[in-house]
């Protein structure tokens, strides 16, 4: 067995000395006190909250590099959180990582821009429901929600049709790898480490300690006193692989593609702005990057393989929805662009499930904290749900 890149230098920047071997010479052990599964945007918080928190750090990714799952797919919004219901970990992790996230960025001086975001109705059944979703952040102390008249929105916004409006100044676009760079390198300060092409196959939990056993180019076992499962969409299949983990703790993952579509030409608006939610999204909705590019989506395709191949024909559908909020969008002006997976854990026509973030209390197996349905508002929420978890495994 061999062992990770720079394990040793890991070692001795944490001051633990040297790396500890046990068992035989066919299965030689190495030790660590945590091991985050997953360098998404997710497991490099939680790593580096721990590492911050003063423990020992290391994380596993399967791929050659971070970032390269749902964090490389996403439409890089900073949330507001006005959509979750009240109490809920996606409201309050949502809510809370906004804030902290904000701050982060500004002090680290990271691109971003708070462009604000407007929810717009179209018609008088959508009212309704706009008035719920204004009243739900309310509930969620959503910072900033307000409601602003139709000639305020048109106003901001000369390009939109509405009957109605909400604004939320607390949303913003940002620049996701370096913001994962910026939590690699605070990780990295503090003596942990991130190897790549380190694929955790299986783990059996034995008392208070967890066996790894790592594929790659490498292989090796790892053992340590506390894992969290930052897995994304690999989330389910290992937990399915540990050992003495009850199957019954463990959901089922439904992928849910969302697809993207450039747009050609200048872009209608300043700001972002997004219609009333549809069924497991929130929409087909107008964002930016910090570059400028003007971009539609996701839409809500259920699928039972991952691919991220964007069908010229869904772009078809999108007109239609999108001129609801933008007459004047122009035929043929929309190309395809990416997708992303959202990992859900309940099925298609199902209620929406909640963030699961299960420790000990709820599966039994000491040290190991599973994330499951780590979706959207995910990356808003990275940094208040990394600090929960610290506290979880304190």
């Amino acid at each position: 067995m061999g062992q990770f890149p720079g394990f040793e230098s890991f070692r001795a920047n944490a001051m633990l000395g040297p790396a500890r071997l046990t068992g035989t010479s066919e299965a030689m052990v190495e030790t660590a006190e945590c091991a985050v599964i997953g360098a998404g945007v997710v497991g490099l918080a939680v790593a580096r909250a721990l590492a911050l928190a003063g423990h020992e750090v290391l994380v596993l990714e399967s791929s050659g590099a971070i970032g390269t799952g749902i964090s490389a797919r996403s439409s890089e919004v900073i949330h507001a959180g006005m959509y979750y219901p009240t109490d809920s970990w996606k409201a309050k992790l949502c809510i809370q990582g906004n804030r902290l996230l904000r701050h982060y960025l500004q002090e680290r001086h990271l691109p971003h821009r708070m462009l604000g975001k407007l929810i717009v109705a179209c018609d008088q059944n959508e009212e309704a429901q706009l008035q719920k979703i204004l009243d739900q952040g309310r509930l969620n102390n959503t910072d900033g929600l307000c409601q602003i008249t139709t000639k305020a929105a048109l106003e901001m916004e000369p390009a939109l049709y509405c009957r109605a409006a909400l604004f939320s100044p607390a949303t913003g676009i940002l620049d996701s790898h370096a913001y994962m760079l910026a939590l690699q390198a605070d990780l990295e300060s503090r003596g942990g480490l991130v190897a790549f092409q380190s694929p955790v196959l299986s783990v059996e939990a034995d008392g208070n300690r967890l066996q790894l056993t790592i594929g790659g180019p490498d292989p090796s076992r790892l053992c340590c006193r506390r894992m969290v499962n930052a897995a994304g969409l690999g989330a389910v299949a290992l937990a399915k692989a540990i050992v003495g983990l009850p199957a019954e703790s463990v959901p089922s993952l439904h992928l849910c593609k969302g697809n993207y579509f450039l747009l050609s030409g200048r872009r209608p608006f300043q700001r972002l702005v997004y219609p009333i939610p549809e069924s497991a999204g929130i929409g087909i909705h107008f964002t930016l990057d910090l570059a400028g590019q003007g971009r539609f989506g996701p839409d809500v395709e259920w699928s039972d393989r991952l691919s991220y191949d964007v069908d010229p024909q869904r772009g078809e559908a999108f007109y239609a929805r999108i001129r609801r909020y933008w007459p004047g969008l122009p035929d043929g002006a929309l190309r395809p662009g990416y997708a992303g997976i959202r990992p859900k854990i309940t099925a298609p026509g199902q209620a929406a499930a909640d963030f699961r973030i299960e420790g000990p209390d709820r599966h039994g197996v000491p040290g190991l904290i599973n994330l499951f349905g780590i979706e959207s508002p995910g990356l808003t929420a990275s940094l208040a749900l990394a600090n929960h978890v610290t506290e979880l495994l304190q």
